[in-house]
C-alpha cells in the first residue's frame, strides 16, 4: 500500500530542495548558454565593427572640414564654366571661392526665405548673364522682411533677348563669392511653390524653370560682403559654413556598448564554471 507522504518530511525537505535550486539553474541547458555566449560575441564584434567605422568617419570629416577652410580663404578663382558644369559636385566643389562676371536681370530675382544673425528676412537670387552664354544664380544677400512689404511683384518671365538687352544697357557687374550646391525640394516641412513664387530653400533648377531661363548653371553663388555697399543693399558674405561632427560621441558609444556586452559574455561564462568548481573542492 502506497504510503502518503507526511506533511512534515516534505517540510523537512523544502530547505534542502531550496538549495539544490540555484545548483540545478547554473547547471542547466549548455545549449542556451552556449546561444547567449555566441549572439554576445556577434553584437561585441558589432559594435565594435560600427565604434571603428565611426572613427574612419571622425578621420573624413576631419579632413572635409580642412579642404572647406581651404576654399572658403582661399583668393577667388574663375567659375566653373559652361563645359565644366557636369562634372561639378559637392564633394570637390562647394564652398570654392570663385567669381564671375556679366549682367544682372534684377527682375528676374527670386526671393528665398531665410532666417540669419540679422533675423528672418529672404535671400535674393538674382540671374546673372556671362559672357559665354551660361547663367548663374547669384544670391546677392540678404534683406529683411520689412524692407520688402510693398515691394513690387516681379514678373518670373524672361524673354530669349533678355541677357542682349541687359548687355546694351550696361548693367555689368563683378562677383565674388562662395559656390553652393542647388537646395532641391524645399525647407524643413515646406515645399517650394513656383506657381506663388514662394521659395523656401535655393532650388536653382526649380527657380530656372519657372523663371524660363536656359542654359543655368547647377549651382548658384553666396555673394561676398561688400565693403561701402548702401544701407538699403542686400547684406552679403552671411554664408554659415559649419559640419556636425558628432563622430567620436558615436564611436565611444558603439565601443562602451562591446564592453558592456564583452562583461555580461564574462560573466556568464564565469557563472556557469562556479558549479563545477565547487564540486571539485568539495
Amino acid at each position: 500500500m502506497k504510503k502518503t507522504p507526511d506533511p512534515a518530511d516534505r517540510a523537512v525537505q523544502q530547505p534542502g530542495a531550496a538549495k539544490a535550486a540555484p545548483e540545478a539553474a547554473r547547471r542547466r541547458s549548455p545549449g542556451l548558454r552556449l546561444f547567449l555566449i555566441a549572439m554576445g560575441s556577434l553584437l561585441c564584434a558589432g559594435f565594435f565593427a560600427l565604434g571603428t567605422w565611426q572613427m574612419q568617419r571622425l578621420q573624413w570629416k576631419l579632413a572635409l572640414i580642412e579642404r572647406v577652410e581651404e576654399r572658403v580663404h582661399a583668393a577667388p578663382v574663375a567659375a566653373p564654366a559652361m563645359g565644366d558644369w557636369p562634372r561639378i559636385s559637392a564633394a570637390t566643389d562647394e564652398y570654392r571661392h570663385v567669381r564671375l562676371s556679366g549682367v544682372y536681370l534684377p527682375g528676374l530675382t527670386a526671393r528665398v526665405q531665410a532666417s540669419t544673425v540679422r533675423g528672418r528676412g529672404y535671400w535674393l537670387l538674382t540671374p546673372l548673364c556671362q559672357d559665354d552664354g551660361g547663367i548663374v544664380l547669384v544670391n546677392r544677400g540678404f534683406v529683411t522682411e520689412a524692407s520688402q512689404r510693398g515691394a513690387p511683384a516681379l514678373a518670373p518671365r524672361v524673354s530669349a533677348s533678355a541677357c542682349a538687352e541687359a548687355r546694351a544697357q550696361g548693367q555689368g557687374a563683378s562677383v565674388s563669392g562662395l559656390l553652393r550646391i542647388s537646395e532641391p525640394k524645399g525647407g524643413f516641412l515646406r515645399q517650394n511653390d513656383a506657381g506663388a513664387d514662394r521659395w523656401y530653400s535655393r532650388d536653382v533648377a526649380a527657380i530656372a524653370a519657372a523663371r524660363q531661363l536656359s542654359p543655368v548653371a547647377p549651382y548658384f553663388v553666396d555673394a561676398d560682403a561688400v565693403a561701402g555697399a548702401p544701407g538699403d543693399a542686400p547684406v552679403g558674405g552671411l554664408t554659415v559654413v559649419s559640419f556636425q561632427n558628432n563622430h567620436l560621441v558615436y564611436a565611444l558609444t558603439w565601443y562602451a556598448l562591446a564592453l558592456m556586452v564583452a562583461g555580461s559574455c564574462y560573466w556568464v561564462v564565469r557563472d556557469a564554471r562556479a558549479p563545477r568548481k565547487h564540486s571539485g573542492g568539495a
